[in-house]
């Protein structure tokens, strides 16, 4: 995978799963307003501090952002979080209904 091409357009699909915009994001983030905008249209990369701030943003871990499989890796970490704290029989209740679901798609 040539992760130099792929970066900004995960960026942007993550940011748009947050609901926020380019500009204020940026501004979040402490930089101009135009920093993420740079990104996504590869005219940048972030420096590795800025991507964890970038993550820590996202609420999601650095691995999560280079899983292309975890299409919503926020909503996936909250899940697991939620199944660790059920009893087996519960988390296998789930798990049942989540390959029913996946398997109806």
């Amino acid at each position: 995978m040539d992760y130099l091409e792929w970066f900004p357009d995960r960026l942007v699909q993550l940011r748009l799963q947050k609901g926020v915009s380019a500009r204020d994001m940026s501004l979040s983030l402490g930089q101009c307003e135009s920093y993420i905008n740079k990104i996504e249209n590869r005219k940048a990369l972030p420096s590795m501090t800025g991507f964890f701030l970038i993550c820590e943003y996202l609420s999601i871990e650095p691995k999560d952002f280079f899983s292309p499989q975890l299409i919503a890796p926020t909503i996936t970490s909250q899940l697991a979080t939620a199944l660790s704290k059920l009893k087996p029989h519960q988390a296998e209740h789930l798990l049942q209904v989540a390959k029913d679901l996946s398997e109806n798609n």
